[in-house]
């Protein structure tokens, strides 16, 4: 039995739709519909409708559901209590970052901040897309760092949270440096040729973005997926050993360009994708805690 379960099924019987929820919780359909399986699975019996439109609940999902508000209520309130004893920690501002923007943009940025802002206490935590905003709308971070872009933004409601911007960075295709320099793997490939790809695991948020790239590719990219990873990182590690070719955020490969270790591997704007950066926060008039320090940073954000 895990939370998300839980708090997957207080989706659905929200939206009444498998696919909205799936959104809303930032994990692909397929993922989310399993999940709702292995919370039956546990329960021992059947929690959804499946056969009306919308999705509805059966009578034992119905009783199921107020237990299950019930319960994440109680973890919550259980949370925030403990939290309360936290008194060393109310200078720390936590931040939550999704991993590839805490391996690449966040440590840079952070010294960069200290210089202009001034000292800071800080805590990273690192997480997937998904459950980095899930820190935030739990109200177990101060401030959420996250890449987007229009085509997938994050299910965050304006009304209940702010965002400012941190800047911008591209995403596009990086390869290994031949003898010459010249990139190992090259888009658009060779007529006939099909390029190994180095490619995201379904569901993550920077594949999902690759794929707009490819679905917009003119002439369309021949890849062969060969090799596939959550993390950014891992497919970095791969591209430098001449494994493929991977789409990776240039914040990401900034020392490997330089050493020449990775080279851009096409020269076709078409193959990139351009990113905003994006702090959050919950409104001050509706949040749970406020830190002196989270407040102080955020209006300097704000006002530079």
């Amino acid at each position: 039995m895990e939370t998300k379960w839980l708090e997957d099924f207080v989706s659905l019987a929200e939206t009444r739709s498998f696919s909205r929820s799936a959104q809303l919780r930032h994990v692909t359909q397929p993922a989310f519909s399993r999940r709702i399986q292995a919370l039956e699975a546990w329960a021992g019996l059947d929690l959804v409708d499946r056969s009306s439109y919308p999705t509805r609940l059966t009578p034992a999902g119905e009783t199921f559901h107020a237990q299950a508000l019930e319960i994440l209520g109680s973890l919550q309130a259980t949370r925030n209590m403990m939290r309360g004893h936290q008194v060393s920690g109310h200078d720390m501002i936590e931040f939550a970052v999704p991993h590839t923007l805490a391996f690449t943009f966040f440590p840079h940025w952070l010294m960069d901040l200290r210089k202009r802002f001034g000292a800071l206490k800080s805590r990273l935590i690192a997480l997937n897309v998904h459950d980095a905003v899930l820190r935030l709308t739990e109200g177990s971070c101060d401030l959420l760092i996250a890449y987007h872009h229009p085509s997938q933004p994050l299910q965050l409601s304006p009304e209940r949270y702010e965002m400012l911007s941190l800047g911008h960075e591209t995403l596009a295709p990086y390869a290994k440096a031949d003898a010459n320099g010249e990139p190992m793997f090259h888009l658009p490939p060779q007529p006939g040729e099909r390029v190994p790809f180095l490619s995201y695991a379904s569901g993550a948020y920077l594949g999902r973005l690759v794929e707009q790239i490819i679905k917009q590719a003119s002439p369309p990219l021949l890849l062969d997926p060969i090799y596939e990873t959550d993390m950014a990182e891992g497919l970095k590690a791969m591209a430098l050993e001449g494994h493929g070719l991977a789409f990776l955020p240039s914040s990401s490969v900034r020392k490997e360009l330089k050493s020449r270790r990775l080279v851009s591997a096409s020269d076709s704007a078409s193959n990139e994708l351009t990113m905003e950066v994006r702090i959050y926060r919950e409104r001050p008039e509706m949040a749970r805690h406020t830190k002196p320090g989270a407040q102080a940073l955020w209006d300097f954000l704000k006002a530079g």
